[in-house]
């Protein structure tokens, strides 16, 4: 196989070659909790600009690819899964990654068919135009620093046009981030069945926080909204989640909604989440596991513009007293989040942010998202597109 050229940063990392055989997925940490990409289908190039009190996140998007989705941050999961698996067999990790498709296909729970290759291109095109800035695990300097969720990419053809393998470099931002243990979990593979971007964030976001702890967690639904970069309107958003909520689609995590009245009357709808039975935490997961994922279509998330009316908060006949207790609990102990649930801002208007943002040759420079009501761009094909039109 050829050596790559001398100018590509290939030629100084030693290669990782993927692991064969079902590896135990795992997500980094900073990537579940903060708004990094994207949560619709729909081609989006507005910015992300979010600050929740010394941490900031910009996300900036090239128009001609979009920013990478949270579908294909699924790319991002199994590198860091591969890397994961590999420092507990001992064995020794780079940022250069060869591959197949295949092997990366299959353990997302993939087809493997030339659709599905033509669309690992398009995600893999979209997370190297992708350009970040953050304060996350940066120095006093961050803001000359930047980079983007693969380096470079290449595939690797036969004469005959026949495709052998992939090649890519991870930025060293994130490779740290995988190789320091604490800032991993892992996650469960049904994950990668869950159909929509805001209930796959959400999952991430519970995994996060919610983890473990009986009593869960909980967030003020407007600073969830916030906290996602959801172009959505928060009416919208808010119905989004009230459907998910009489769903339960997230493995391992019950979703409660509920309007709580403080002391002075006024009130505020919180979201509650609490784990149950989970088998990631559970010793002895199989082999298959990891393996059987299933392929199910994949939607879009968003309220579409159908008119329906947001029912009222907490009107699942069902919810149990262990929910009403987790309510009264978090009620009491919510001023207690403090990371989580501090007042975080989306947009310069609303994060007070001092100097002014990155403005990058080439890229969109549209108003950073605000939570207003967008029009639905073009529907960019991606990594798990459905064949659906967006909604």
């Amino acid at each position: 196989m050829r050596r790559p050229p001398s100018t590509s940063e290939r030629a100084s990392l030693d290669v990782f070659e993927a692991l064969s055989g079902p590896v135990a997925p795992r997500d980094q940490r900073d990537l579940m909790e903060r708004p990094f990409f994207s949560l619709a289908k729909a081609k989006r190039v507005t910015p992300i600009h979010y600050a929740s009190g010394s941490t900031e996140v910009q996300v900036y998007a090239v128009p001609e690819h979009g920013l990478a989705t949270i579908w294909d941050a699924d790319v991002l999961i199994w590198a860091g899964s591969q890397l994961v698996e590999a420092l507990d067999r001992g064995l020794s990790t780079s940022r250069f990654f060869r591959f197949t498709p295949y092997q990366l296909l299959t353990a997302i729970g993939r087809a493997t068919g030339n659709r599905e290759y033509q669309l690992l291109r398009g995600a893999l095109a979209r997370l190297q135009s992708t350009v970040i800035r953050t304060t996350i695990r940066q120095g006093e300097h961050w803001r000359r620093q930047q980079f983007s969720w693969v380096n470079e990419w290449e595939e690797l053809s036969t004469r005959a046009g026949r495709i052998e393998g992939m090649e890519f470099v991870l930025p060293d931002w994130f490779y740290q981030g995988v190789l320091d243990r604490r800032l991993v979990l892992t996650i469960d593979p049904a994950y990668f069945r869950l159909s929509g971007g805001i209930e796959r964030w959400l999952y991430r976001v519970a995994r996060k926080h919610a983890g473990r702890q009986a009593q869960g967690w909980s967030f003020d639904l407007r600073h969830l909204h916030a906290k996602s970069a959801s172009t959505a309107r928060f009416s919208d958003f808010s119905l989004d989640l009230r459907r998910i909520a009489a769903r339960q689609p997230l493995p391992g995590y019950r979703l409660v909604l509920e309007r709580v009245v403080e002391a002075d009357g006024s009130a505020r709808d919180l979201v509650l989440i609490r784990p149950v039975h989970n088998p990631v935490d559970k010793p002895g997961t199989t082999y298959a596991d990891y393996r059987d994922f299933g392929r199910t279509p994949i939607g879009i998330s968003g309220a579409p513009s159908s008119g329906l009316r947001a029912q009222p908060v907490n009107t699942d006949e069902t919810k149990t007293l262990a929910d009403q207790r987790l309510v009264q609990r978090s009620a009491a102990r919510n001023s207690s989040n403090l990371e989580s649930n501090k007042d975080s801002s989306v947009g310069i208007s609303r994060s007070g942010l001092t100097t002014s943002p990155l403005m990058l040759p080439g890229f969109a420079h549209d108003a950073p998202v605000t939570a207003v009501d967008t029009p639905h761009h073009a529907r960019a094909p991606d990594l798990f597109d459905d064949g659906e039109g967006a909604q």
